[in-house]
């Protein structure tokens, strides 16, 4: 073996050199060498320890990446925040919207209920309930069961538009179950329905649609058929809303009054149901404390990144986006509407007022009044009067940065993935074309010394032997 050769020619290269008195200890040379004269290379460690040096490239890849996935992530939320402040403004500029919303209250819930939509007007109603709209209905004799056998007979459906319509019974449809299939197979307008109870079965038959142009008549023709009454006659509903008279088909209201859905619960004639219609202050404050709060929310985010924590701001507090956000959105705040008798308003005019952190509060005393005493110049404020208002120019600004063609955020996140995917490939060939090969070749190499440094401890003790015998010698 190469290595016990040379290790063998050691001691004539060693006695040539003179004489000496002791025998020399080879183990203290290889201790001094390698650290160690039995134990051999740490192959683990060495490998690592080359990898590690190889991939001082690869860490600043590393590091580009991971600052690039927290801006990434940052600015997502960030554009987010920004999204759900939009929402809130596109809600506002409605005329049908929340500051837009009536609500309506009855002096009496269980005969009259209304509800307002875009178009109602503040003010009240009467209402008069005569009588409610019906549906007709007739019922048949009473047979012993469901499933009794019918005498072999017809009858006749005749519906409002005067078709009639002939029914079998007995052969074909020998059951009140099968009359009924029979009937509602045919299209009529009508429901056919066994009910049983004590008495035994009957058929019921049903106008789909209530009122009086949805009568019809059932008529016996021949032999043994069912006999028929009718249970109710369909009529029309019989209303005074203001004091004019109203029929109705059913028993909901629908363009009676602008803006107003009525719902006829019960007759009770001659007696007045007021509706008293009024604006939605609860739902107007609602949606502009959900606006300051999600201004809030965007406007922190925002400053966040430019605050100073142990030293070091946001990552993202170089993007001229961010701070381009910050202004505009510190703008908006200044935004003001004349009214049409010169009075100025602002934010701070319906309670909305702005705090030295750039954050916006509610003094919710002034937003109450506002909405009770001056929703006209509130609304006029927010929406103006072609949807132009404080909601409509905020909201124009903020698509600037969040518009899913050409927003600045968008441009932005979408160059940052391609620049993250890009850093990932390399990543990955410097993984698979350098580090890997790299780590197989050092796992190969030190094993191979190792395995060769194993053997030195016998080698040793022949040199060891053999210098202590020339020694002896000297």
């Amino acid at each position: 073996m190469g290595s016990v050769s040379s290790v063998n020619s050691l001691p004539s290269s060693l006695s040539s050199g003179g004489s000496s008195s002791s025998a020399l200890d080879v183990s203290s040379i290889l201790q001094a060498a390698f650290g160690s004269a039995s134990s051999g290379i740490d192959v683990t460690s060495a490998v690592n320890a080359g990898v590690a040096t190889a991939r001082q490239a690869e860490n600043t890849w590393t590091s580009q990446l991971s600052l690039l996935q927290s801006q990434y992530s940052a600015l997502s939320s960030i554009q987010g925040d920004a999204e759900n402040l939009q929402n809130d403004l596109q809600a506002l500029n409605l005329f049908s919207g929340p500051l837009s919303q009536m609500t309506v209250s009855s002096s009496n819930s269980g005969e009259v209920t209304a509800s307002a939509s875009m178009g109602a007007v503040a003010g009240t109603h009467v209402v008069v309930v005569n009588n409610l709209a019906t549906t007709a209905s007739w019922t048949s004799d009473p047979v012993a069961g469901s499933s009794s056998m019918l005498a072999a007979g017809s009858f006749s459906i005749t519906t409002a538009n005067g078709n009639s319509t002939k029914i079998s019974t007995g052969t074909g449809s020998s059951t009140l179950a099968d009359v009924g299939s029979q009937i509602n197979a045919a299209n009529l307008g009508l429901t056919a329905s066994v009910i049983t109870d004590a008495n035994g079965a009957r058929l019921a038959i049903v106008s789909n649609t209530p009122g009086a142009a949805a009568n019809f008549t059932v008529t016996p023709e021949s032999g043994g058929a069912l006999g028929f009454a009718q249970a109710v006659a369909g009529q029309n509903a019989s209303v005074t809303v203001d004091g004019i008279p109203i029929a109705s088909a059913t028993n909901q209201l629908s363009d009676s009054l602008a803006g107003l859905k009525i719902n006829l619960l019960s007759a009770n004639p001659g007696v007045e149901v007021t509706l008293s219609v009024s604006p939605d202050t609860s739902q107007a404050a609602t949606a502009l404390n959900r606006f300051v709060s999600d201004y809030n929310t965007l406007i922190a985010a925002v400053n966040n990144q430019f605050a100073f924590v142990n030293s070091s701001q946001g990552v993202l507090a170089t993007d001229s986006s961010i701070r381009s956000l910050q202004t505009a959105m510190q703008n908006a705040t200044g935004y003001t509407w004349t009214s049409s008798s010169g009075t100025t308003f602002n934010l701070a005019s319906f309670g909305i007022s702005l705090n030295n952190d750039g954050t916006l509060s509610v003094d919710s005393s002034t937003l109450n009044s506002a909405l009770q005493n001056n929703l006209s110049d509130l609304q006029n404020f927010f929406i103006g009067t072609s949807l132009s208002g404080f909601a409509a120019t905020f909201n124009n600004q903020l698509s600037i940065y969040t518009s899913a063609a050409d927003g600045a955020f968008t441009v932005d996140l979408s160059s940052m993935q391609a620049e993250e995917q890009n850093l990932e490939l390399n990543i990955t060939n410097y993984e698979n074309n350098v580090i890997a090969p790299l780590q197989s070749r050092l796992q190969t190499e030190y094993s191979n010394a190792d395995a060769v440094l194993q053997q030195l401890p016998a080698e040793t003790q022949q040199i060891n032997a053999l210098l202590g015998y020339y020694s002896t010698k000297q």
